[in-house]
């Protein structure tokens, strides 16, 4: 992969596509380096992202905070859909809509094992990339970028109602249509410390129902019980139509 530093207009798209031109492109380089790029380079090691992603994640709340503060909605409902947001699926996915994944600085051990793809890079690659648009053109250009990918399914969100934690709902419908709790179980830890990606099952009655991944184990519970309330609401309705 080409060096930034040699021709920078090869990793400017993903700014760009935020409405961001970088005055200082030594913070976009050091936004698209991961750790593993660093190790491979003999003497002196260019900066990783790992700091600047720190920042971001911070920056990327407090947007969603300040615009959620806007709807009017309660803090419980701010509170759920920014979860929601801030979660690493969401920002992986987003940074597939910028075309990050190209444009990042991977050692050769990861390029192998398709670390352009792997969702704990992407996101993490993602909110680095925020914290240097906050460095580089303060708070109202890091907003503007944040916003200007999320709007549609911040929106989409709020008028939905998708706004409750998935694992109090799943709780409430198992009581209710099977008359006990679902257990989560870990079933997968891996990655490095700070990359470490985790992978929960909710099981009902001692039968599996959901199966999710997430940066933390709070995370990767939910996205199961997401999955748990899909099958479990579609049984509820299949079970209705043969009542008829």
């Amino acid at each position: 992969m080409t060096d930034p530093k040699s021709n920078p207009e090869t990793h400017i798209d993903p700014a760009k596509k935020m409405g961001h031109v970088f005055r200082d492109e030594e913070l976009l380089r050091q936004a698209l380096t991961h750790r593993s790029y660093c190790g491979d380079k003999k003497g002196g090691s260019p900066s990783h992202n790992e700091r600047l992603e720190y920042l971001g994640d911070a920056v990327v709340e407090l947007v969603f905070s300040e615009y959620l503060y806007h709807t009017g909605l309660d803090e419980a409902q701010m509170s759920r859909i920014r979860s929601l947001m801030v979660r690493g699926q969401e920002l992986a996915r987003a940074a597939d809509g910028i075309g990050l994944g190209p444009h990042l600085l991977l050692g050769k051990g990861e390029v192998g094992t398709g670390g352009r793809t792997k969702r704990s890079i992407l996101a993490g690659a993602f909110e680095a990339l925020i914290g240097a648009v906050y460095l580089d053109g303060g708070y109202e250009a890091a907003k503007q970028a944040v916003i200007g990918i999320f709007r549609e399914k911040l929106e989409a969100t709020i008028e939905s109602g998708e706004s409750r934690d998935p694992k109090t709902e799943l709780q409430e419908l198992c009581q209710k249509i099977m008359g006990n709790l679902p257990v989560y179980k870990l079933l997968k830890e891996e990655g490095r410390e700070h990359e470490k990606l985790f992978t929960a099952g909710v099981y009902i009655g001692g039968k599996s129902y959901g199966r999710g991944e997430g940066r933390t184990k709070k995370e990767a519970q939910s996205m199961a019980a997401l999955e748990a309330l899909e099958k479990l609401k579609l049984e509820e309705l299949e079970g209705k139509g043969k009542e008829k």
